[in-house]
């Protein structure tokens, strides 16, 4: 049964994650967290910053890692072949077609109309990412700052986004938790 879902699911994010791998993340959020509920959002957000500091296509990388820890090697390679066998099949017909039109004002009017669409599922998903975050132990301080930073390292440095995540990594790896005596202090000051 497993298997099945993990077809579909991914089959789903594959036929209908037009625009790559910016489009298809929502799309898998939404099989994997809302519909088959193989992992929270925490968990999905870790994969995804992972996932993006790795090179290649997006969508193949999380099928491949989702679809081994929901059904092992089995399921990882059936829901690479659920993300890959939609875009192949597309591919070979639409782009014969489509190349026939691709003067024709519909052909880039459909083309256009999906960059609005795109922006809006990414900024829905990132708006739930920032909420979790400010709620998270990171607060809400910590969260604009490193909103602030990664816009500021983003659009005007120009580092690249992996490079971006390896720091922000590397700084979770070694930030130290509060110590025992604090966590105890803490602890009963609720009490």
């Amino acid at each position: 049964m497993k298997q099945r879902e993990l077809f579909l699911a991914f089959f789903r994010v594959g036929i209908l994650g037009y625009g790559g791998g910016p489009s298809s993340i929502p799309l898998v959020h939404k099989e994997v967290v809302d519909k088959y509920k193989w992992m929270d959002a925490d968990e999905f957000g870790d994969i995804l910053a992972l996932g993006n500091a790795l090179p290649g296509p997006i969508a193949t990388k999380m099928a491949g890692y989702i679809g081994f820890r929901v059904g092992g090697v089995l399921g990882m390679v059936n829901a690479l072949c659920a993300t890959m066998i939609p875009t192949i099949i597309l591919m070979i017909f639409l782009l014969t077609a489509l190349n026939s039109y691709k003067d024709q004002p519909w052909v880039k009017g459909m083309a256009e109309a999906v960059v609005p669409v795109v922006a809006v599922m990414l900024g829905v998903l990132t708006w739930d990412f920032i909420k979790k975050s400010g709620k998270s132990k990171l607060g809400w301080t910590w969260t604009g700052i490193s909103l602030i930073a990664s816009l500021v390292l983003l659009q005007f440095l120009h580092v690249h986004p992996a490079i971006l995540i390896l720091i922000l990594l590397v700084g979770a790896l070694v930030k130290k938790d509060s110590s025992p005596s604090e966590q105890k202090q803490m602890g009963g000051e609720r009490k």
